[in-house]
């Protein structure tokens, strides 16, 4: 739940080996409605910072060839926003890292003329459409969006030991995550090239998270949905959510294998499924099965006291394949699924007297998505 400030919120490259082999990066997702026509649009805005201690004048690109050629590591703050659907892109701009400037308490960081906090976000991203065919380095589409929205974060979820003051100053983890808006409103507007679209906060179903560390996870997997309903019905149960991600964490250089981390407010109440709790009873299944035309989440959790079944769903043509690099400069996810508008349903059960019986099925949509493995 939203309280006191979160040192997991917070910047997390200032100290150890994380400033010269290390990413950290503040994700926004929401959606937002055509001035004119009302329609629907899935966005997505990402403040990130890589290597902060080898930066230079300017930012130093992992995928310029020259640079991949002679080991050069990358160095730079992104300003990352794109959307999902028919109008998907996702825009790269970059900045020298002396362009970044960050206070904590509350969170306040800038990238040039972009701003963040915990309650407002405003910027642009900017991309040619030679700029973006001529530089492959940017891993860029081309395209103009511009922002300026405050936040609301109703609901938040702390992992607790995964990224515990301890973890984090041993850097236990390549990974990590923290979910400061697990359930977040988004007010303000957004402009896609040449259409404005007001952001609604009781229609915007938002979310603000952070991952930071010196590697991705492989498979890489996350969803979340704030669009929830009862089966059958229309309206959206205001403090419902459902947050998961992991995949394969590193710790100390060695993976574990399928280790998830699922969570589900209804209502208020915390049903949780961590891993990293085992005295909880923990125990998760996950599939990610890819349809001709659509991708597939199944995902079945349960403890001592309640089990969840998820069957999520998302359209190809609506998706992108993300485009990220490592602090090391490789890009290994080159087929990295990420989605704003999927669909699916939750059933959540209860025991009672040693059997787990259906409480609620819900339903849910405009959910966040995500899977990718390594090439």
């Amino acid at each position: 739940m939203m309280g006191k400030h979160n040192k997991k919120n917070d910047y997390m490259l200032e100290h150890g080996k994380l400033k010269k082999q290390g990413y950290d990066w503040w994700w926004h997702s929401f959606t937002g409605y055509d001035v004119e026509t009302g329609e629907e649009q899935a966005f997505f805005i990402e403040y990130y910072i890589m290597n902060p201690a080898l930066g230079g004048d300017g930012p130093i690109y992992g995928q310029l060839e020259q640079h991949k050629q002679q080991g050069i590591k990358p160095s730079y703050a992104l300003i990352k926003a794109g959307t999902w659907g028919k109008n998907k892109c996702q825009i790269h701009n970059f900045y020298a890292i002396h362009t970044f400037a960050y206070k904590k308490k509350p969170l306040q960081l800038k990238i040039g003329d972009n701003y963040l906090s915990e309650t407002k976000l405003s910027g642009k991203v900017m991309m040619t459409e030679i700029d973006s065919k001529d530089h492959p380095e940017y891993m860029s589409d081309a395209g103009n969006i511009l922002w300026q929205l405050k936040i609301n974060k109703i609901l938040s979820y702390d992992v607790g030991y995964g990224a515990s003051w301890l973890l984090r100053k041993l850097n236990a983890f390549d990974m990590y995550w923290h979910v400061q808006g697990m359930k977040a409103t988004y007010e303000g507007i957004v402009k896609l090239n040449d259409r404005t679209y007001n952001i609604i906060p009781e229609k915007s179903y938002g979310y603000q998270d952070k991952n930071w560390g010196c590697d991705f996870t492989s498979p890489w997997i996350w969803l979340n949905c704030n669009n929830i309903t009862y089966k059958g019905t229309e309206e959206v149960l205001e403090r419902t959510s459902l947050d998961l991600g992991g995949g394969r964490p590193v710790i100390f250089g060695k993976p574990i294998e399928g280790k998830i981390l699922t969570m589900f407010y209804h209502e208020g109440k915390l049903y949780e499924y961590n891993f990293s709790k085992f005295w909880k009873g923990v125990e998760q299944s996950f599939e990610f099965i890819e349809h001709e035309d659509e991708v597939q989440w199944l995902v079945t959790s349960f403890n001592r006291h309640s089990k969840l079944e998820i069957d999520f769903r998302c359209k190809k043509e609506d998706m992108l394949f993300f485009n990220y690099e490592n602090p090391h400069g490789e890009k290994r996810h080159n087929r990295l699924f990420n989605g704003g508008t999927a669909y699916g349903t939750i059933k959540l059960y209860e025991k009672k007297r040693g059997q787990y019986q259906l409480l609620h099925e819900f339903e849910g949509k405009n959910a966040g998505c995500e899977y990718g493995e390594y090439d």
